[in-house]
């Protein structure tokens, strides 16, 4: 006879908190109830979490478009848009009940902040060995920074402009600087960077310094000046893969220059799909195994630069909503 799969004994019910916007600008620890997992399931004690500061700011703010209320959904998110929503995508926990091969291993998961959840056994990513929970916080913004590498396709030898020092700018120069031949430059206002920018073996950059006629530019500021500059440091028939996401925020630019003097391509970059080049043969899970791979690097641990208990959640949003000029990624650690 087949041996069913081990499960751990608890309750039918345990509680659990969870981090809410409750309101544009306004975030509230809330207590609820993880029911005991099915068949298929398992449940996760969280170790740590990673804020996203672009998207999960924005929605933070309020500042989702109602256009987009059902595209920016996250997995596992409840309530909808603007508020009350429960939102997040970067968790890493020890999994607690569930089948025999799971238990107790170290996961990744694209679940919002909170310290204990149920969810099904496909949505949890084992971890690597060699790669720390602590570290993993950075497994979403890693297979963005991949995503978008396949995005923009570099060759062998080019020159590639990164505008934007914050943690998927720097994933994305950290990557793009192993391939060979390729002179990566990382451009930012705050000189500050400059010290992970060259641990990442990339250059650093301030805008009226950086470097022109780049093969390659990928803009991952989140400021439509970054974008403006992008655009001033790429070569004749250059791209520019834009990964900003502006929510509401109007943008404008000045395209009546070089713009078509330079043949420029500006093209798009998102997580939500699979590159085009790649998604015949690429699942969202391969890629996110990829990035989970990438993670072993500990010179990665240098983006992890502010860490919290989950009970400050709230006021850490307050603060980075506030700018936080010196935080790259803020890890939320839970008891």
């Amino acid at each position: 006879m087949d041996r069913m799969p081990a499960r751990r004994s608890h309750a039918v019910s345990t509680e659990a908190r969870s981090c809410w916007v409750t309101a544009p600008g306004c975030a509230e620890i809330r207590v609820g109830p993880v029911v005991e997992p099915g068949p298929g399931e398992v449940i996760v004690r969280a170790l740590h979490s990673g804020i996203s500061r672009g998207t999960e700011l924005l929605v933070y703010r309020g500042q989702v478009p109602p256009s987009e209320f059902d595209r920016m959904r996250a997995p596992f998110q409840e309530g909808d848009f603007p508020a009350p929503v429960k939102y997040g995508y970067a968790s890493v926990g020890v999994v607690e009940q569930g089948p025999a091969e799971l238990l107790d291993r170290h996961v990744f998961c694209l679940h919002p902040h909170q310290t204990r959840y149920r969810v099904p056994t496909d949505a949890v990513h084992v971890l690597p060995e060699g790669v720390p929970p602590a570290r993993a916080v950075l497994t979403a913004n890693m297979e963005t920074a991949v995503n978008a590498l396949w995005d923009a396709a570099p060759r062998v030898g080019d020159r590639i402009a990164v505008v934007g020092g914050g943690v998927v700018g720097l994933l994305v120069a950290w990557l793009a600087a192993r391939m060979p031949g390729c002179e990566v430059e990382l451009i930012d206002t705050h000189a500050g960077r400059r010290t992970v920018v060259e641990q990442l073996g990339a250059r650093f950059a301030s805008p009226a310094a950086a470097r022109p006629d780049a093969d390659i530019v990928i803009h991952a500021s989140g400021n439509p000046d970054g974008l403006a500059l992008a655009l001033g440091l790429a070569a004749f028939e250059a791209t520019v893969l834009e990964m900003s996401w502006y929510g509401s925020q109007p943008v404008s630019l000045r395209l009546g220059e070089a713009f078509h003097a330079r043949r420029l391509v500006l093209k798009s970059s998102q997580v939500g799909q699979v590159a085009t080049a790649q998604r015949a043969r690429w699942s969202h899970r391969r890629r996110l195994t990829l990035a989970l791979q990438l993670l072993r690097e500990p010179v990665l641990d240098a983006l992890i630069t502010d860490n919290a208990p989950f009970d400050e959640l709230p006021q850490v949003l307050e603060r980075l909503a506030r700018g936080a000029p010196d935080t790259l990624c803020q890890r939320i650690d839970y008891p």
